[in-house]
């Protein structure tokens, strides 16, 4: 995701730098594209702010990724849910 937020802030620039230039411009709407599609965003503009939040960048002196809360718990991976597992030498009640 930063990867993909990078390249289109990239490409953003240098297509304000070179606003006649068809390639600069396909390669910026190519990565817009990914971005929208990656962040679930109608625009390159809405999803660029949404993947900004995601990765926790600030805007008060450039951009750097803020560290991880050390009391925030890891987030569970999708898929089934986890459940507590026996040990195998567990007596089984009832």
């Amino acid at each position: 995701m930063a990867r993909v937020l990078d390249r289109y802030r990239a490409w953003e620039r240098l297509t304000l730098d070179h606003p006649a230039n068809g390639t600069v411009r396909r390669r910026f709407e190519a990565t817009a594209y990914t971005l929208c599609v990656l962040m679930a965003r109608r625009t390159s503009r809405e999803a660029a702010h949404a993947a900004e939040h995601y990765l926790g960048v600030t805007r008060r002196r450039g951009r750097a990724i803020a560290p991880p809360e050390p009391d925030r718990p890891e987030p569970v991976p999708p898929g089934r849910p986890l459940r507590p597992v026996a040990p195998r030498d567990a007596v089984p009640v009832g």
